[in-house]
């Protein structure tokens, strides 16, 4: 079991994935953001809806935007449709992955 450089939990379940950042040679770096996760039909994929707000200076008012940004899902972590995830920024995966899932907070 690795430590990723932030305090949390390992998952309780081990997986042989290359791309896992606790039990393969993933580093993690950067942002850390939550969301929910909206799809998880891929194969160590999810998508993860963020919800944030962005100050409009003409308005001088908040708007709500979203965002839906692709990340892998270990199989030691699982999430499926629905869960409260907490996601951290990583090396690029793949061509559009450049997040991962580190630890699901609850369901959505």
């Amino acid at each position: 079991m690795r430590d990723i450089g932030i305090q949390i939990e390992p998952p309780d379940e081990e997986c042989n994935d290359e791309n896992c950042p606790f039990h393969g040679s993933l580093p993690v770096r950067g942002r850390v953001l939550e969301g929910i996760v909206v799809s998880a039909k891929m194969r160590k994929s999810a998508i993860v809806k963020r919800e944030y707000y962005k100050y409009v200076r003409k308005y001088e008012r908040y708007e709500k935007r979203t965002s839906k940004i692709p990340a892998h899902n270990p199989p030691c972590i699982n999430a499926r449709e629905g869960d409260r995830v907490l996601i951290m920024e990583t090396r690029p995966i793949s061509k559009t992955k450049h997040f991962v899932i580190i630890k699901k907070l609850g369901r959505g």
